[in-house]
């Protein structure tokens, strides 16, 4: 008998780039009807330690505090969330869901009181830390090149899980930087194991 791996829907380039370009112009109209109304989406941010204000944790990420925000954060979220989605769909999902919510409970609880969070940087440092936690966990040559090349680029913005500017979440990047490790943990580790246990893609008995 035979025994084959599942094959996995994984998106080609062309259609992951197409995903993340869709996802960034809906950004860029939710910040334009943000402008138009006078921030009043802004209201669908994180309410910090309010109970109200958990559910907002789905939504935060799509919206900024500004034009300017919004730019610093449009390239960083193509890239990361482009390569990520080249994994697949489905690990795409599952591993954006666990950083979103994982960012979102820990600026939720740990910023102060009367304090408004949102802004897609939660979901970049998650998708930066779980690329580079991926290529430590799959073994695989190629993931692991891109992990340093990921280090190389983006790098420097682990900084910002640390106390710094006045105004900047770096509750929402920490939440975000333990949610993409933890979502790698979890979608890879095994699979690593189960690979050394298989010792290959075929079995035959």
């Amino acid at each position: 008998m035979v025994e084959r791996p599942v094959e996995r829907s994984v998106p080609g380039p062309g259609w992951a780039l197409l995903i993340m370009l869709l996802l960034l112009a809906g950004m860029w109209v939710l910040e334009f009807f943000d402008q138009l109304s006078g921030n009043e989406l802004d209201q669908l941010g994180i309410h910090a330690q309010e109970i109200d204000g958990v559910p907002e944790i789905f939504t935060a990420p799509f919206l900024h505090a500004g034009w300017d925000h919004l730019i610093s954060n449009s390239l960083p979220f193509l890239v990361l969330g482009f390569l990520v989605l080249l994994s697949g769909l489905a690990r795409w999902l599952v591993s954006s869901l666990i950083i979103i919510v994982t960012s979102g409970l820990t600026a939720w609880s740990l910023t102060p009181p009367h304090t408004i969070i949102l802004g897609a940087s939660g979901l970049i440092f998650g998708w930066l830390t779980y690329l580079l936690a991926r290529g430590i966990w799959s073994r695989r040559p190629a993931q692991v090149v891109l992990a340093v090349l990921v280090l190389l680029f983006y790098g420097g913005l682990i900084w910002g899980v640390f106390p710094g500017s006045a105004g900047i979440s770096w509750q929402a990047h920490l939440g975000g930087a333990v949610g993409g490790v933890l979502a790698a943990w979890l979608l890879h580790r095994r699979a690593a194991r189960r690979q050394l246990v298989t010792s290959g893609s075929v079995r035959r008995y």
